[in-house]
């Protein structure tokens, strides 16, 4: 029952809210803070996690979650990772695989709120798609990313790819670590089942990455890889892997 009324709930609130950042795309509305871009994403955020039985708890005593032209990097886990992020975090985008442009209503609503769509296999088109968002953190709007570049099927932190650390670097903006944890339960990667829950958000000591170059991003990456193994450790006992990164000969995307 939970199940079948979660997805009514966000079919509703996208079929109702998608049309409204369609139409303001299609005026050429600006994006500002508390727009209507903005305002749609949270209540659509805020809409599904209510109709999970999902309770959102931050652990945020600095106030990291409220940075203006901030990247934010976190683990994932579960589709409600996105949810718990879209719905707290003032003034937002994220960058997404570009699969999700192919849902209809989403995919282009969510385009014309400003999510930055990455195609994973063209690395010119994914050098584009950092160049835009990293406009969108110059002009004051922070970019969630997910370095380990999809879902897991535990919380064990995964390798990281350099893209995300490269676009912090161009943009000269912090990387603030965030964990995410309990979202697993709610609706973990390969079910379609949803489950009330409490998820749990930390936001990490920024990373700085102004002034570095195109050379540091992995030793960037390496920074925020670490700070976050060491949190999930810490908090949940959490085992991760001893390595940053698969492959030091990746390619940035």
């Amino acid at each position: 029952m939970r199940t079948l009324f979660s997805l009514a709930v966000v079919t509703i609130a996208t079929c109702t809210l998608g049309p409204v950042v369609l139409v303001a795309g299609l005026l050429r509305v600006r994006e500002k803070p508390g727009g209507v871009y903005q305002a749609c994403m949270h209540l659509w955020a805020r809409l599904a996690l209510w109709g999970a039985g999902a309770r959102v708890v931050i652990h945020d005593e600095h106030g990291y979650s409220r940075l203006a032209g901030a990247v934010y990097a976190s683990n994932h886990v579960s589709w409600y990772d996105v949810f718990a992020l879209a719905a707290v975090l003032p003034r937002y985008s994220f960058v997404a695989k570009s699969e999700l442009r192919k849902i209809p209503v989403f995919g282009p609503a969510a385009g014309a709120a400003g999510i930055v769509y990455l195609d994973r296999d063209n690395r010119k088109r994914a050098f584009d798609s950092y160049k835009e968002a990293a406009e969108y953190v110059r002009d004051g709007r922070s970019v969630v990313v997910y370095p380990e570049g999809t879902r897991g099927h535990d919380y064990s932190l995964r390798p990281f790819k350099k893209g995300p650390f490269v676009l912090a670097i161009a943009s000269e903006a912090p990387v603030v670590p965030v964990i995410v944890h309990g979202t697993r339960a709610i609706m973990p990667k390969g079910s379609f089942r949803v489950r009330a829950g409490v998820i749990h958000l930390h936001f990490l000591e920024p990373v700085p990455a102004a002034g570095l170059d195109y050379d540091a991003r992995g030793e960037l990456m390496t920074r925020v890889w670490q700070r976050m193994n060491d949190a999930l450790h810490t908090l949940y006992g959490v085992p991760s892997a001893n390595r940053a990164i698969a492959n030091p000969n990746e390619r940035v995307v």
